[in-house]
């Protein structure tokens, strides 16, 4: 009997490889480094292996490097590529935020002892020795790698290890605020509980999926669903199972319950890193599993989708008319975008004369306009501060157009973009997700996206109206914020300008790197 040496491609890895070997070097200057060179050490750590990381993928993809890697675990390729470019672009610019000191008389956003009991003597003398956690760092790069390969997995169980790896640094960071420490260790407990949940019914699903094709490859499942040997209802019940888990990462109604208390109690560098990094990783990931492993039983899911969506949609644009917390109101437009995204997961695949809808590429192009305002939205909630820290009342933000218009004006144009008004990236990635559904076939559905676009039009504007035509707030100023959080707010910012007005660029790139290699 000869076994086969495993193979693996260093090369073509690189990307993800580079990134992990950050995160365990990071862990190592936690161990070895005197506490007072650990926060710099840690955030160039950062930066450089982030930038190496997306050279590499770079190289690989101008060399056309493609394929089934790590013994067909991983798929490199044209969705791959964008989903990881995009992950690194958008980890390192919320990432940033982490780092910013200037806000809060030199202490970052972070508890200066996270597991100390909120209140006590310990926290004090934490606080009073300037601790800090910089092992946030290598946590949010080993949840940036295990995103990167949730979205490029080519078997149900390198999936599962992969949503595990992104997840638990997550759990740790939400709950690790400096101030409002109880309603954050609440957010790390609702996360935590919610996410075994749901990975739970991941991971039940896999098993039945697996009983059904005999292997945990999205190919092999394709292809026992073209040549079936049982009967479908253990297939139908692993591709609910397994969805479930999807769409609890994607924020979907039902199981969008962990949004708002979460991104609410959560730092908000956190928040801002999850709101568009684990949206993108899991919007990926899905598509491919949607695509790829359950295509050719389309007819089974898309009506399912398909009313999820409406659900989303309303669900999260009604319940965000209601909030006065600006915090809150993004996590129900999160759950809202999470809806126009699965519009356009439920248009792919429907056929059409002439062939198939393929509508990965609009996907891509939504995530990415959505990110860019995300993270620069994001990053101005630090800035608005007031005597007990950061102010997100929207009452607190009366006036500040006219306290500080530049600030104001950024934050209304990011407004704009998330309603989707015209020459911002928002209407652009929108109008791209809703005509490829309506190519699809699912012109109700697009219908149904654009009225609740209106009604989320409505609570955007309304932030712009307090901001600029409210009585300013004397008790509220715009702190002095470093390059930290300045650089994600001006690239977020210029970058939804830029694809609002020449998005033709990025959507030829997308639409020749749009197709999953089967």
């Amino acid at each position: 009997m000869t076994i086969a040496a495993p193979s693996f491609e260093w090369l073509e890895l690189s990307p993800l490889l580079i990134v992990l070997v950050g995160a365990c070097i990071g862990v190592l200057f936690e161990a070895v480094l005197p506490r007072r060179w650990r926060f710099n050490a840690q955030l160039a750590l950062l930066v450089v292996t982030l930038v190496a990381a997306f050279a590499m993928l770079l190289v690989n993809w101008g060399n056309g490097a493609t394929g089934l890697l790590a013994m067909g675990s991983v798929t490199l390729d044209g969705p791959a590529y964008i989903a990881w470019g995009a992950l690194l672009v958008f980890g390192l610019l919320s990432i940033l935020v982490f780092a910013e000191r200037q806000l809060d008389n030199g202490a970052t956003a972070f508890a200066a002892a996270a597991s100390s009991v909120p209140g006590s003597n310990l926290e004090a003398d934490a606080s009073a020795a300037r601790l800090e956690h910089s092992e946030v760092y290598p946590l949010a790069l080993f949840s940036l790698a295990g995103m990167m390969v949730f979205a490029a997995s080519n078997d149900l169980l390198t999936m599962f290890v992969a949503l595990e790896v992104m997840s638990l640094p997550l759990y740790l960071m939400s709950a690790m605020a400096r101030r409002r420490r109880l309603l954050s260790q609440e957010a790390g407990l609702k996360y935590f509980l919610l996410g075994a949940f749901s990975s739970a019914f991941f991971l039940f699903g896999m098993a039945l999926l697996y009983g059904y094709a005999g292997s945990f490859e999205l190919r092999a499942i394709d292809a026992a669903i073209t040549a079936p040997t049982y009967g479908p209802g253990i297939l139908y019940t692993g591709m609910a199972m397994l969805a479930v888990g999807v769409l609890f990462k994607i924020g979907a109604v039902p199981f969008h319950s962990w949004i708002p208390d979460v991104y609410v109690g959560a730092p908000t560098p956190v928040t801002g890193f999850m709101a568009i990094c684990t949206k993108l990783a899991a919007v990926a990931g899905g598509a491919r599993v949607f695509f790829v492993a359950l295509g050719a039983e389309r007819w089974a899911w898309q009506p399912v989708l398909a009313v999820i969506a409406v659900l989303t949609m309303a669900v999260g644009a009604v319940l965000a008319l209601t909030q006065t917390d600006i915090k809150r109101m993004l996590a129900y437009s999160s759950v809202a975008h999470a809806g126009f995204l699965l519009v356009a997961i439920v248009g792919a695949l429907s056929e059409v004369p002439g062939g198939q809808v393929n509508s990965v590429g609009a996907i891509m192009f939504y995530l990415i306009a959505y990110g860019f305002a995300v993270v620069a939205a994001f990053a101005i909630l630090t800035m608005v501060r007031g005597n007990a820290g950061e102010v997100n009342t929207l009452a607190g933000w009366s006036g500040l157009g006219r306290s500080n218009p530049v600030l104001a004006g950024i934050f209304a144009f990011l407004m704009l973009s998330f309603a989707g008004i015209p020459l911002t990236g928002g209407f652009i990635g929108k109008w791209a997700v809703f005509s490829a559904a309506w190519r699809g076939g699912y012109a109700w559905l697009v219908l149904a996206a654009v009225v609740f676009s209106l009604v989320a039009a409505y609570f955007y504007i309304r932030v712009i109206v307090v901001m600029f035509f409210g009585e300013p707030n004397r008790s509220v100023v715009v702190g002095r914020a470093s390059g930290m959080t300045w650089v994600p707010v001006a690239v977020g910012a210029a970058a939804s300008v830029y694809l609002g007005l020449i998005p033709g660029p990025l959507l030829d790139l997308l639409a020749q790197a749009e197709v999953f290699l089967r």
